[in-house]
C-alpha cells in the first residue's frame, strides 16, 4: 500500500506548505478567536481538498492505476479520504458553529469590534459577500448530511444495495460544500498557490461528480454479455458463473476484476476473473463466494440466458516483477486470480518458477481437480494446505517448503489479516517490502 501512503501524506503536506504560505496557524495577538479564524479556514480546505479528491477516484479514472498500484488500493486510498474529509468537517463545524454556542452559554466572551475601515467592493466582491449568510447554511446542513451518510459507509452491516444507493447522495452534497468553500475562502487565497490547487481540485471534483450523477462512470469499459453456464460449488459454498460477452472486450490480464450488473437495482458487483482471457471464445469466468447479503442470493437468481453488464478490467494484481521465482498464497475465494495466471501459463509458459500454496478450511473437490491438472501444465508447483486437517497456515510452513523464498515475490490474495500476518512475518525475515504484493478486495 505503499504508493497511495505515499499520495495521502503527499497531498495534505503540498496543501499544508501551500496554505501556510498564505496564512498561518500562529496569529498575532494570538488568541482563541484569533486562531479560530484561521483554523476555521484550514479545516475547510483540507476537507474540500479530500472530498475533491475522493470524487475523483470514485469516477475511476483508469490512467492513475498504475501509479497507485490498482483500483483496489485507489478504492482504499478513497476511504481514507473520505475519514480525513468527516474529521476535519467536523473540526470546522466545531469551530464554527461550536463558538458561537460557547458565547452564548457564557463560556466565552467574543472580543468587541472596533470600527471597520470603509472599502469600495467590486461588483463580483459584492456578489460574494451577499452570499455568505447562505454559504454558511447550505454548508451546515450539507455537513450534517454528509455525516450521516460517510457513518453509513463505514458500518459494514449496512446492505450494500442501500450503501451504493445512499453514497451517491454524497455528489449532490459535494456541490453544496463545493459552493460552500469558493464562498467562504478568504479571497486572498485566490491570488496564491493554495487558492490554484483548491480551484483546480475543487474543478476535477465537479466534473467526477457529473459523471457519478448522470451514471457515465465506467461507460467507456462496459460490455454488455449473456450468462453462458453455472455451476454451483456447495463443498465451499460459491458458484462459478461464465458469460459470453459480445463484442468489445479489450481483454485483460490474470489477476484482474470486473464489476459485474446482474440486476439494476442492486447494481455493478466486482469480481476477480477466473480465467485467461481468450479472444476466440470471449468468456468471463467468475468464482463467487456467498460472503454478503447479494452473493447469498445468486445460486438461486443466475442462471443461464440472463444477459448481463460486465465493466473493467481493472486492478494491478498481474504478476509482472523481475524476481527470480514467485510463490503463490490463496486462501479460500483467494484462488481466483491465480486460476486464471494457471490458465494462461498453461498456454504461454514462463522459465520462472512458480509455488502455489492453496490454504482452505474447505476444499471441492472438482475445483481442486480442475486446479491440479491446470498447475501441471502450467508447470507449477501446488501445496494444497487444509487448514482443519493441517492447522493455520503461516510463514514457517511457506519458508520451509520454499527455502529460497527470500529472494522470491509473493502474491497472496484471501483474508486480509492473514495476508498482513504473512507480510509483516516474511518482511521481518529478510524479504524486501516490495516483493510482497496483496490485493485488498474491499470496495467499502
Amino acid at each position: 500500500m505503499k504508493p497511495i501512503k505515499v499520495a495521502f501524506c503527499v497531498l495534505f503536506a503540498v496543501l499544508t506548505i501551500a496554505w501556510l504560505a498564505a496564512d498561518t496557524l500562529l496569529p498575532t495577538p494570538f488568541n482563541y478567536f484569533s486562531f479560530r479564524t484561521v483554523f476555521v479556514q484550514y479545516s475547510g480546505v483540507i476537507c474540500i481538498a479530500a472530498m475533491s479528491v475522493s470524487m475523483m477516484l470514485a469516477a475511476r479514472p483508469v490512467f492513475i492505476e498504475k501509479y497507485l498500484d490498482g483500483l483496489d488500493k485507489m478504492y482504499r486510498l478513497h476511504k481514507w479520504l473520505g475519514i480525513t474529509a468527516l474529521i476535519s468537517a467536523t473540526l470546522h463545524w466545531w469551530w464554527a458553529k461550536g463558538t458561537k454556542w460557547m458565547v452564548s452559554w457564557g463560556w466565552l466572551e467574543r472580543p468587541g469590534r472596533g470600527p471597520r475601515p470603509e472599502e469600495t467592493l467590486s461588483a463580483v466582491q459584492q456578489f460574494y459577500h451577499s452570499q455568505r449568510e447562505l454559504a454558511e447554511t447550505i454548508g451546515e446542513w450539507a455537513f450534517y448530511a454528509a455525516v450521516v451518510l460517510m457513518v453509513l459507509a463505514l458500518v459494514k452491516y449496512f446492505p450494500y444495495h442501500l450503501f451504493r444507493r445512499t453514497h451517491k447522495w454524497l455528489a449532490v452534497l459535494y456541490i453544496a460544500l463545493a459552493y460552500h468553500s469558493l464562498v467562504l475562502v478568504k479571497v486572498d487565497y485566490w491570488s496564491q498557490p493554495v487558492g490554484w490547487m483548491m480551484g483546480l481540485l475543487i474543478c476535477a471534483g465537479l466534473i467526477s461528480t457529473v459523471l457519478v450523477l448522470t451514471n457515465r462512470v465506467g461507460k467507456n469499459r462496459q460490455v454488455s454479455g449473456v450468462i453462458q453456464s453455472v455451476i454451483q460449488r456447495p463443498g465451499i459454498h460459491a458458484i462459478e458463473g461464465t458469460i459470453k460477452l459480445d463484442r468489445g472486450w479489450k481483454g485483460h490480464q490474470p489477476g484482474q476484476f470486473a464489476f459485474v450488473t446482474s440486476s439494476p437495482a442492486e447494481g455493478p458487483h466486482p469480481y476477480t476473473i477466473a480465467s485467461a482471457w481468450d479472444p476466440l471464445s470471449s468468456t468471463l469466468t467468475f468464482v463467487v463466494k456467498s460472503l454478503g447479503d447479494w452473493t447469498q442470493q445468486l445460486k438461486d437468481r443466475i442462471k443461464p440466458g440472463m444477459p448481463v453488464q460486465v465493466e473493467g478490467p481493472y486492478g494491478n494484481f498481474v504478476f509482472q516483477d523481475h524476481c527470480t521465482q514467485q510463490i503463490w498464497v490463496a486462501a479460500g475465494i483467494g484462488i481466483t486470480p491465480f486460476m486464471a495466471r494457471l490458465e494462461q501459463l498453461a498456454r504461454i509458459p514462463v522459465e520462472q518458477p512458480v509455488t502455489l500454496f492453496y490454504v482452505a478450511s474447505e476444499i471441492d473437490a472438482d475445483l481442486l481437480s480442475r486446479l491440479t491438472h491446470n498447475a501441471e501444465a502450467a508447470g507449477v508447483r501446488l501445496r494444497v494446505h487444509h487448514s482443519k486437517e493441517m492447522g493455520c497456515f503461516s510463514s514457517d510452513i511457506l519458508c520451509e517448503q520454499v527455502p529460497t523464498w527470500n529472494q522470491a515475490s509473493v502474491w497472496f490474495c484471501g483474508p486480509h489479516a492473514l495476508g498482513q500476518q504473512l507480510r509483516q512475518d516474511l518482511i521481518s525475515g529478510g524479504l524486501s517490502a516490495g516483493h510482497f504484493h496483496q490485493e485488498i478486495f474491499n470496495m467499502r
